[in-house]
């Protein structure tokens, strides 16, 4: 049996990819977030005014996450990888639907919800295997306890590392994003002018640059269809 492609496949995933795991996102059209105005639960301002709802909030999004299950298109992603092929997943979910389907190189832009970080050292991390973030839940240095995940109004630590790995692709896989959340959205500039790029997205036409290859489809339908052409072919094949 042949050697898999050795060359690097790059996926960035967004929403999309989570929704059809039933994970409602806050872009839905309505400016809301499960009900929720983002203002009052996702910025630092919402933290320093009422700790206690912003808690509340995100131990239910946690708890929808651990009833969500990884869907067709993480799936394929992760079998892509077992093949042997070098797959790096780049996503801008807070959910570890990738890592549940068996993908292992995963990059989350905006933190990860089933852990908790430190209000004073980023760099103080806490699994949350089960139950949430309570009121009075210190980190070793004696600071309240919070969602580990990136605010609106807050940088993005791992957007430099992100761009390190999207310059070094072979071929860059877009899924589930509509190419409008920044910085994410600037990550396509990061890769090498050589390198393809595709976009599976229900709206992928009419979102897409010229230079992207658009695919019109849910990533459940459209990501495990190109996999299959990639474990047939032994190679990472990009549409002309």
């Amino acid at each position: 049996m042949s050697q898999p492609d050795s060359r690097r496949l790059v996926v960035l995933t967004g929403a999309g990819i989570s929704a059809e795991s039933g994970l409602k996102t806050f872009r839905d059209g309505d400016g809301l977030w499960e009900n929720h105005r983002i203002e009052d639960v996702a910025t630092p301002e919402a933290w320093a005014r009422d700790p206690e709802s912003v808690l509340r909030f995100y131990d239910e999004r946690r708890e929808q996450v651990r009833r969500a299950r990884p869907n067709p298109a993480h799936q394929a992603l992760a079998r892509l990888e077992r093949a042997g092929f070098a797959v790096r997943i780049i996503t801008q979910n807070i959910d570890d639907l990738h890592e549940r389907a068996g993908s292992s190189d995963v990059l989350h832009l905006h933190g990860e919800i089933l852990k908790a970080r430190s209000s004073v050292d980023p760099r103080l991390l806490y699994p949350l295997a089960r139950g949430g973030i309570r009121p009075g839940d210190l980190c070793d240095k004696g600071s309240q306890l919070r969602p580990h995940v990136v605010w609106f109004g807050e940088a993005v630590p791992a957007y430099g590392p992100a761009c390190d790995s999207v310059a070094e692709a072979d071929l860059l896989l877009v899924v589930g994003t509509s190419l409008t959340v920044m910085p994410a959205a600037m990550l396509l500039d990061a890769a090498p002018v050589e390198c393809p790029c595709l976009l599976v997205d229900p709206r992928a036409s009419e979102v897409s640059p010229r230079w992207v290859t658009a695919f019109d489809e849910l990533a459940s339908r459209g990501v495990p269809r190109l996999v299959e052409q990639w474990l047939a072919a032994g190679r990472l094949l990009a549409p002309s």
